[in-house]
């Protein structure tokens, strides 16, 4: 029996959301074929089988999100187990469908119906009261901290939400049912005043523009006639999470430097057809500018450092993660072993984990151990930006646009290709006369470029 588990897709990331299982249960599955989706701030991504067998117990349901190393299903890899499975369910419904036990269930469940709209409408009266979200805490077993900011911010009583996470913790699910069960709660309550009689037609048509009794919880109430509310996925709130914390961790500071890439515009321009024929892919500004970025790193390693506590962890790879947008967020996977490429390498690279980003086939390793990060705005046609740290890392390099501009080279006016490199660092290690100097580095491999490309 083989134990799947929710992998780590990230040094940060203590948790995922299962999206969708691929497989269910008693089916066969082959070693390294998808069998489930997976949401982190870091990817939306397919979870490959770790064996070839039958998927004997699937043990956590879709939309669920659970930490990291937690066991989702198990494998059968002597493939015997789906009679057994098959017999189980059975023996179950015998006793199920004895005739004791359905009077005692049949009693029960209109008594469970009635309370039901009753605390529907409890919450409503009590839902302004942002304190006592916090003391039932204890109670629903531990809260993470978006499921404590989601009460605060929808004031939601949360003694009133029932959890269906481990040990009863209340999950960024169980809020999201709560809150589509308060908006589609208002109507009914809407309806209520034009009831009375005795207020004829003429109270029905001053009712109908108020539609907010106070009553009503405030955020959906408020917004329900002007707005659409949609919960953020798992990748844009844990993205939101993560950027809030680098820059509460990190001293970001940004030096901006000016490149004059005509050489590398030079070179890119006369292998691009041959490159394309040649190995089916296009030749882009970005692995040139990796390509100095290594340099630049060799020279001045302690920007491919991190920090951790007290320490400065030196790292003997350089391994460079490339920011991806993504349809609904952006991912880093990472290049390893950046130094050892040359530019036909890095591309190669480049292309294919940004098309497996997108299509969703990255696997975990693929998005963790980067020492330096890159990000490339300038393919959106931006010039200048101020990009945030990808912790624990201690800097990233900012890619612009390149484009023609008016250059003075030896008292005389000059067209030429010009981008600009914005490098964010971590005043807590680098000073910003070392920044300077490593992207004056970086600057200096670009403007000179010699390598040749095929």
């Amino acid at each position: 029996m083989t134990d799947v588990v929710m992998p780590q897709m990230g040094e940060s990331i203590v948790e995922g959301t299962l999206t969708r299982w691929l497989k269910k249960a008693g089916d066969h599955v082959e070693r390294d074929e998808p069998l489930f989706e997976i949401s982190t701030d870091k990817v939306d991504t397919e979870i490959p089988s770790p064996a070839a067998g039958t998927l004997s117990e699937v043990l956590v349901e879709e939309g669920k999100t659970v930490g990291i190393s937690t066991v989702v299903a198990r494998i059968d890899e002597g493939g015997g187990a789906p009679q057994p499975a098959a017999a189980q369910p059975a023996a179950q419904a015998e006793p199920a469908a004895a005739p004791p036990p359905p009077p005692p269930p049949a009693a029960p469940e209109p008594q469970a119906a009635a309370p039901e709209p009753v605390a529907a409408s409890a919450p409503q009266a009590a839902a302004p009261d942002s304190p006592p979200a916090e003391e039932p805490a204890e109670a629903t077993g531990p809260l993470s901290p978006l499921v404590r900011r989601m009460a605060r911010e929808y004031s939601i009583d949360l003694s009133k939400v029932k959890g269906t996470g481990a040990s009863g913790r209340i999950t960024k699910q169980d809020l999201e049912g709560y809150i589509a069960r308060q908006q589609a709660a208002p109507p009914a309550s809407v309806q209520a005043p034009p009831a009375p009689p005795a207020q004829a037609a003429a109270p029905v048509q001053a009712a109908a523009p108020a539609p907010t009794p106070q009553d009503l919880p405030p955020l959906p109430a408020a917004v329900q006639a002007k707005a659409r509310i949609e919960p953020m996925s798992t990748m844009r709130i844990r993205i939101a999470e993560h950027m809030l914390a680098s820059r509460r961790t990190s001293a970001h500071v940004t030096t901006i430097h000016k490149v004059d890439i005509t050489k590398v515009a030079r070179m890119r321009a006369l292998h691009k057809a041959d490159f394309q024929s040649r190995y089916g892919i296009s030749l882009t500004y970005l692995p040139f500018v990796v390509r100095a970025t290594v340099v630049g790193l060799r020279t001045y390693p302690l920007l491919n450092a991190s920090v951790e506590g007290n320490n400065i962890i030196h790292h003997n790879e350089i391994n460079i993660g490339i920011a991806v947008a993504l349809e609904n967020g952006l991912i880093v996977p990472v290049i390893r072993q950046a130094d050892e490429k040359n530019v036909l390498g890095l591309q190669r690279s480049i292309v294919d984990l940004a098309t497996r980003a997108r299509s969703r086939q990255l696997k975990p390793d693929e998005v963790q151990g980067g020492t330096f990060s890159i990000t490339n705005f300038g393919s959106f046609g931006s010039v200048i930006a101020t990009p945030i740290i990808n912790q624990p890392q201690v800097a990233i390099l900012g890619v612009g646009a390149v484009e023609k501009a008016p250059v003075v080279i030896d008292d005389a006016i000059a067209i030429r290709s010009v981008m600009y490199l914005s490098l964010s660092f971590d005043h807590r290690l680098i000073d910003g006369a070392l920044g300077d100097q490593f992207t004056a580095k970086v600057k200096e491999v670009l403007e000179g470029w010699s390598e040749e490309v095929l």
